[in-house]
């Protein structure tokens, strides 16, 4: 049996690696870019041919406070000085680090930042997070946007993975620029005219096309056949995410490029910007995620290599969700277990309209802690943490590692329209753990009367509508028949061609919203301007 390797921590003047045996990766001193990535026999993951600093990083957008919008300064988060926090056989955790100070204003975002790198003992892998700190004597600005990038090299990365039934071989960067690639509509969505490999011609590219609900985005990556190597991203935990389960965000996309987004403003606008005010003091943990290598066992070398990769990449996903919270990482800011919370409940709903019943159970409920707010809140709330977890068929939730602080309850529950939220302020103390036991709580729904009609379902999605087929000269192939047939590109100027003079008009008891009911309410394109559109509902018994 081989002997594992303990961790080695070298340090040089311009560069520190990390290895054990498994992986080696190398840091930028005292930058803390991640410059090359070695595993497998491949001597760096990541594209030789970008310059260091574009390789792997943590960015940031930033903007002043009187700004507006979800554009801002660009910043590749580079440190000013290198600390190492623990350095053993079994664990090396480093640090680089950036402060801000006065002579820094309008040149940088007013915030200290602390990147971690952490490698174990016969991982094969490594961690990062951050910790981001404002202090209560510093001026205001905007965050609208933080994350982690890695760029991987083009020559060895073509297949890309997030989820059992979103995964293909993907265009090279090189067929997105012309000739070989025409912009469309907005830059991110290219045609591909004359791609490297021929299949894809005729399709469309779109980095958004890949982008995934947080509830739903735990792993997610790129696989090299030659020799077979996987690069993932897990994120074992949404809690320091803003918007909550559903919020959606970028994973892997063309470059090859995968991402770990922690804070955005996309598919939302301005709403999901923090705006951090003059002397607010506030501080947040991003992170730790995980960068998994992988590649076959030697008793599955005749397996696909994707299939095998994959699967692989799941499984490693689920053990970081069962050792969340970690217990390794050396920072007084990261709360272990025994200084996290759990909250226990059971919530019913009170619907005298649907059940004889005086409660039924919140089958399927989503139930979550986040800051004190208005009903609904949670859906904006971007400067803080959340919890979420899923009630049983009974409605019993137990949402659990909760950091201290002060929240709300929140939930909503798929069948129901509204927002539950638990009137009282719920506390986890510091430093030690706490539980608390919820008695019964009882949502109910907002109803003047009972229902008459309903077009769709109330879950919080568009799938029950209509989704028309994209335009053939625009598709992506991987979302033909594929219940993400949402995401092809241009199904916006689908309903100007279904319904080219007048708007819908949907008449209850003899329409269809599977067939009549367009999944999303869009704007007409007539004479190269958009008209707005105002869609009517007939009730066939009041005629």
């Amino acid at each position: 049996m081989k002997t594992q390797l303990g961790v080695q921590l070298t340090t040089e003047d311009r560069h520190v690696v990390m290895e054990n045996g498994i992986v080696r990766v190398t840091i930028s001193n005292p930058e803390g870019i991640v410059t090359g990535i070695q595993y497998n026999g491949i001597d760096n993951l990541l594209e030789v041919l970008n310059d260091k600093s574009n390789r792997g990083y943590w960015d940031l957008v930033w903007s002043s406070p009187t700004s507006s919008g979800t554009t801002g300064k660009f910043d590749v988060i580079k440190g000013t000085a290198f600390k190492v926090i623990v350095a053993n056989e079994d664990q090396v955790e480093i640090s680089f680090t950036r402060t801000w100070d006065v002579s820094l204003k309008d040149h940088l975002v007013p915030l200290n930042i602390d990147k971690r790198f952490i490698m174990l003992r016969g991982t094969s892998g490594f961690y990062s997070y951050a910790i981001y700190e404002h202090l209560s004597d510093w001026p205001a600005f905007n965050l609208d946007e933080t994350r982690i990038a890695f760029k991987l090299r083009k020559d060895k990365f073509h297949y890309m993975a997030m989820a059992d039934n979103r995964q293909r071989s993907m265009p090279l960067p090189d067929d997105r620029v012309p000739p070989r690639g025409q912009p469309l509509a907005y830059p991110e969505a290219v045609l591909l005219l004359d791609p490297v490999e021929p299949e894809l011609k005729g399709e469309v590219d779109d980095k958004y096309q890949y982008s995934c609900d947080n509830k739903d985005s735990q792993v997610h990556g790129w696989l090299c056949t030659d020799p077979a190597v996987g690069f993932w991203l897990i994120t074992p935990t949404n809690e320091f995410r803003s918007g909550g389960p559903l919020k959606q965000n970028l994973t892997s996309h063309v470059g090859p490029t995968t991402l770990a987004v922690f804070l955005s403003a996309h598919y939302s606008g301005e709403d999901l910007v923090p705006k951090f005010k003059e002397g607010e003091a506030w501080k947040k943990v991003f992170g730790p995620i995980f960068i998994y290598l992988n590649s076959p066992n030697d008793d599955t070398s005749d397996d696909d290599p994707h299939k095998m990769l994959w699967e692989d990449a799941k499984l490693q996903m689920n053990v970081e969700v069962e050792s969340w919270p970690y217990t390794f990482p050396d920072s007084e800011d990261y709360p272990k277990w025994y200084e996290r919370g759990i909250v226990n409940g059971r919530l019913l709903v009170k619907e005298r309209y649907i059940s004889d019943d005086d409660r039924i159970s919140a089958k399927g409920a989503y139930v979550g802690l986040a800051s004190p707010g208005e009903v609904g809140s949670w859906q904006r709330e971007c400067k803080n943490y959340q919890f979420w977890s899923k009630a049983d068929e009974d409605g019993y939730f137990s949402i659990s590692n909760v950091r201290a602080g002060d929240y709300n309850l929140y939930a909503w529950v798929p069948g129901f329209i509204g927002d539950y939220k638990y009137d009282s302020v719920i506390t986890i103390a510091q430093g030690s753990p706490t539980y608390i036991e919820l008695d019964d709580l009882v949502y109910e729904p907002p109803r003047d009367g009972p229902t008459l009609w309903e077009i769709g379902i109330p879950d919080r999605t568009a799938a029950e509508f209509y989704v028309p087929d994209p335009n053939p000269k625009y598709i992506n192939k991987l979302y033909l028949n594929h219940p993400h047939k949402f995401r092809q590109y241009g199904l916006w100027e689908r309903y100007a061609e279904l319904y080219p003079d007048r708007d819908l008009i949907y008449t209850v008891g003899v329409s269809d919203y599977t067939k009549d009911w367009f999944f999303a309410q869009v704007t007409r394109k007539k004479d190269d301007t958009y008209q707005g559109t105002t869609w009517q509902i007939n009730d066939s018994k009041a005629n």
